[in-house]
């Protein structure tokens, strides 16, 4: 039971700015999402950005969303903590 991991356009500019160490740990999550998208540490956004998910790849953040019928992951954004949520 696998899933197709789609990055939307703004994620995927994020993605090519980030630096190699950094890609390296996000990319390993990108492909754990699509075996499992509610990984160990998955955590189900509140608030002003209830709409999706979230999961850690060291500093930085992968927000995306969880289309089960279609078995799609959407990620929406990958960015620094700091800015992930603005």
């Amino acid at each position: 039971m696998s899933y197709v991991v789609q990055l939307e356009r703004g994620a995927e500019r994020e993605l090519k700015r980030l630096p190699d160490r950094v890609l390296r740990a996000v990319d390993a999550k990108l492909v754990a999402l699509s075996r499992n998208p509610r990984l160990r540490g998955t955590v189900k956004l509140r608030g002003r950005e209830a709409e999706g998910w979230r999961v850690r790849a060291g500093e930085y953040r992968i927000l995306f969303t969880i289309d089960e019928s279609k078995k799609v992951v959407s990620v929406y954004r990958i960015r620094h903590r700091g800015a992930a949520y603005r």
